[in-house]
């Protein structure tokens, strides 16, 4: 038995060798091969290409069905993931149209109720932004409208979304807006919904801090900022922005207009409010109040000739 194995061992050895050795030789003339540059042995190599390759197409079919079940597997998941983010979107967009609706028919019966009447002179000259002032100490702008156009200081502009500053300065044919960031400017203001009134004070940054507020506790970031109206500068309701609260704990505004892109500015005409001079006057005319107080003394003087007899 010993004697037999060490046979097999003797011809075994020899001839891997002889196999391994016949095939580094294969691999060195395919590789000869396919390296020389000549169109004799370009045509060998593609007579071997068209007698080989197809014989191998059994092979490369199951390799090609797993990797076209392995993208449609991946696209299959993708569009999983977008149809349950499309489905969250939608449940957000009818979620959004109920409450866009309620508001609707809110405002259609307050204002009913109200008899709400817009202002009819509130109307707006559009100008175009020529230039700003390029100076970080003055944030404005200057405007192609001026007196011709009946422009006056103190009018409010605005970039068709939210308020940017009021007019400061008229000549013939320019005007120049002070920036709601401008050092200089103080604009009057209602927190919605809270309704607490502040001071939207301009610091020369992006977002101007809110000062003088009444009650902090009620204010949240988010909520809406516009023109409270007071001192008869700005008409009230203006859109300035939404409060934020900037990483040291101050309360600051956000604000709606595009300050990046100020190409476009509308300038309100604002008629202003009446003065009233006469405190009676808020509740009736002259004329009515005279005989109404005419009226009083003669009901006093009957009465009084009735209580002597």
């Amino acid at each position: 038995m010993a004697k037999e194995r060490t046979k097999d061992e003797t011809y075994v050895g020899p001839l891997r060798r002889l196999l391994v050795g016949l095939l580094v030789l294969a691999l060195a003339g395919v590789f000869l091969l396919w390296r020389i540059d000549s169109p004799r042995v370009e045509r060998i190599r593609a007579q071997v290409t068209d007698a080989v390759v197809p014989n191998f197409d059994w092979m490369l079919t199951p390799v090609t069905a797993t990797v076209n079940l392995a993208r449609d597997f991946q696209s299959y998941q993708r569009v999983v993931q977008q149809n349950q983010e499309l489905r969250r979107e939608l449940q957000q967009m009818k979620a959004w149209k109920e409450a866009a609706l309620q508001l609707e028919q809110e405002n259609a019966r307050l204002m009913d109720l109200n008899k709400v009447r817009l202002d009819p002179r509130l109307t707006h000259v559009t100008g175009v932004v020529l230039a700003d002032s390029g100076s970080p100490f003055r944030q404005s702008v200057l405007l192609n409208v001026g007196a011709r156009d009946g422009i006056l200081d103190g009018w409010a502009t605005m970039d068709g979304i939210g308020l940017v500053g009021r007019i400061s300065g008229v000549g013939q044919d320019t005007a120049r807006v002070i920036l709601l960031t401008d050092s200089a400017s103080r604009i009057p203001s209602v927190i919605q919904p809270s309704g607490q009134r502040a001071l939207v004070q301009g610091d020369n940054t992006g977002a101007p801090p809110i000062s003088f507020l009444e009650n902090r506790d009620v204010v949240r970031p988010g909520d809406r900022v516009v023109t409270a109206g007071d001192g008869g500068v700005f008409p009230a309701g203006l859109l300035i922005g939404q409060v934020a609260q900037d990483p040291g704990g101050r309360l600051r505004v956000r604000l709606a207009a595009d300050y990046e892109r100020l190409e476009f500015l509308r300038v309100l005409r604002n008629p202003g409010t009446e003065v009233l001079r006469d405190p009676g006057a808020l509740v009736v005319p002259t004329a009515d109040r005279a005989d109404r107080a005419d009226r009083v003394d003669t009901g006093a003087a009957l009465a009084g000739e009735a209580g002597n007899d």
